[in-house]
């Protein structure tokens, strides 16, 4: 008779706290207790799925009842006790499951059967897995049996929902929080089962494995054996993707190339066979701001810890990150997070996901294509004399530019496109010749005399042109606060200090978010350091509506007191 098949999440189910993966510190705790004799009444074992909580359950209840425990503390599997709970005929354990039996009725008889002492053992363990999902009234039903249960009773309740337990249930246990189980050890495990299978499976499948269990391994025993059934005794990186239809790791190479030279056009073309082979924008953009991250945690020895990967990838990420900018990684997180949380309310995903790579690939800093060189020749064509003077008696030959400080400190903005300031023109011609000035976030350099730290006059147009700069930093990200800046334009006191009046407190609020943030742009734009900022909002003067009878006549009472007088001698009352 042919052997029939069991999943591997049932197989290699774990049956001792040795064998359990990725909780050390709860198997631990566990058997420090069992050892000690300091067993509580009551435990809550809480976490996600596939964690390992009613597999540590199971042990925990057939540890407490072996009758010839190990030196370690762990069960016989050879004792009567051990052996009728691996055959599943113990009656000393009882599971219940809260989903389908979350009445009172039920939890009436669990209550009933608790009192029953144990046949074999000292314990009578009671698994009541999903809790969570008990009603109201049978958890006021269970309270008082779980605070005070006989002698020989112990509880062990499974969720993972524990914010759906009530308080006075959680007060009564003691908490055992499962986390995530982390991709090495999922990889490590899934390669013992390997071995033992005689499957021969590429480090880098199973790494793709771990991942897409998120955390659970009974997720990976079961994608595990699926990509078996596919792939047969030979598990290769490839199939493996093909299979689970995760993207690649070259595209994510490929791209990041074409960003560091620009190549916006070859990103275009690499994100359009992606869409070709059936991957979804969003995943795509959650997958390269994963790659960016990991270039990131790639640049530092301290960091590399972080990067969950395979040896092989890994290397790569480590070569690739050697010629990636911190601000260049940094900048490209906040486009791709930008993106990702804009994409489900996007009308045209796929032109917000080609802006995206457009944006990535303008950020490595090609000076011929920033927005100050692209606006030059657009002045000379707009001006029929060539660039108009931008101060009085002086007409320097180009539009001026800032002078690039290099500091490390400071994240490089991207640049935008030349369209965005063309509208600008006007304000920049009223702007003074260049001068050295230094970048938002910098410090004045040391040894520079006060007369070359700052300009000698700030006018309001100049101080508008500044404002309208900043403005249109924002005008993608935050259409708001770009509308409330470009209709909101400041005044400048004598003293130095940008007044702005507002229409409302809504508008105060959004300001003050990036108050700091402009006054550092304004402040290094300038070249005055000592510039302040004062915002002002009307108060608001709003006569309250009167709605009802006794209302009106308080009211009318207020402007004529006699009004009740007149009201008691006769005697009326308000309909």
């Amino acid at each position: 008779m042919e052997k029939q098949f069991i999943v591997s999440a049932r197989k290699y189910r774990p049956d001792s706290f040795e064998t359990v993966v990725g909780q050390p510190s709860i198997t631990r705790t566990l058997k420090n207790a069992i050892a000690g004799n300091h067993l509580a009444h009551a435990y809550l074992f809480t976490g996600p799925r596939g964690v390992g909580k009613t597999t540590c359950a199971r042990i925990f209840a057939k540890t407490i009842n072996c009758t010839n425990l190990s030196s370690d503390t762990e069960a016989c599997n050879t004792c009567d006790a051990c052996l009728t709970f691996q055959e599943s005929r113990s009656f000393n354990i009882h599971e219940l499951d809260a989903a389908s039996n979350n009445h009172v009725e039920d939890i009436r008889n669990l209550i009933e059967q608790v009192r029953i002492p144990p046949q074999m053992g000292k314990y009578s363990v009671y698994i009541i897995d999903e809790v969570h999902m008990l009603s109201q009234a049978a958890f006021n039903a269970f309270l008082k049996t779980l605070e005070e249960p006989p002698a020989h009773a112990i509880f062990i309740l499974a969720t993972t929902e524990k914010h759906k337990i009530l308080p006075t249930i959680l007060s009564r246990c003691q908490v055992f929080d499962f986390h995530r189980i982390q991709i090495r050890d999922i990889i490590a495990q899934l390669q013992r089962i390997a071995d033992k299978e005689g499957i021969n499976a590429e480090n880098s499948a199973l790494n793709i494995i771990a991942q897409k269990a998120d955390g659970a391994m009974r997720d990976a025993l079961s994608i595990f054996d699926q990509v078996v059934s596919f792939c047969g005794n030979e598990v290769t990186y490839q199939q493996v993707i093909d299979h689970l239809n995760v993207l690649d790791y070259e595209y994510y190479f490929q791209l990041t190339d074409f960003f560091l030279t620009g190549e916006y056009k070859k990103a275009l073309l690499v994100f359009n066979k992606i869409l070709e082979e059936g991957f979804d924008g969003n995943n795509f953009i959650s997958g390269l701001s994963t790659h960016f991250r990991d270039l990131l945690v790639s640049r530092d020895p301290q960091t590399i810890e972080l990067l969950e990967v395979g040896q092989e990838i890994g290397n790569r990420y480590q070569q690739m990150a050697s010629s990636c900018s911190v601000n260049f990684l940094y900048e490209g997180l906040k486009i791709l997070n930008s993106c990702d949380l804009s994409f489900k309310q996007a009308k045209n995903p796929r032109l917000l996901v080609e802006l995206a790579l457009m944006s990535l690939s303008r950020l490595h800093g090609n000076p011929a294509e920033s927005v100050e060189s692209a606006m030059r020749p657009v002045a000379q064509t707009l001006s029929p004399s060539g660039p108009q003077p931008v101060g009085p008696g002086k007409a320097p030959s180009a539009v001026p530019k800032e002078v690039p400080v290099k500091t490390e400190s400071a994240p490089t903005p991207p640049t935008r496109p030349p369209q965005v300031q063309m509208t600008r023109l006007s304000d920049l011609q009223s702007r003074k010749p260049a001068t050295a000035e230094p970048p938002v976030g910098s410090t004045i350099p040391e040894g520079l005399k006060e007369d070359q730290k700052k300009p000698d006059i700030l006018t309001a147009a100049l101080l508008k042109s500044y404002w309208i700069e900043f403005a249109e930093k924002l005008n993608v990200d935050q259409p708001r606060l770009y509308s409330t800046l470009t209709t909101q334009i400041p005044d400048l006191s004598a003293d130095k200090k940008i007044i702005l009046n507002l229409n409302n407190p809504l508008q105060e609020k959004a300001i003050r978010s990036i108050q700091t943030e402009l006054l550092q742009f304004l402040r290094a734009r300038s070249g005055h350091f000592d510039l302040e900022m004062q915002t002002s909002v009307p108060e608001e003067q709003t006569e309250k509506k009167l709605y009802t009878q006794e209302e009106k006549y308080q009211h009318l009472q207020k402007k004529n007191p006699d009004l009740d007088l007149f009201r008691q001698s006769l005697n009326l009352e308000l309909e």
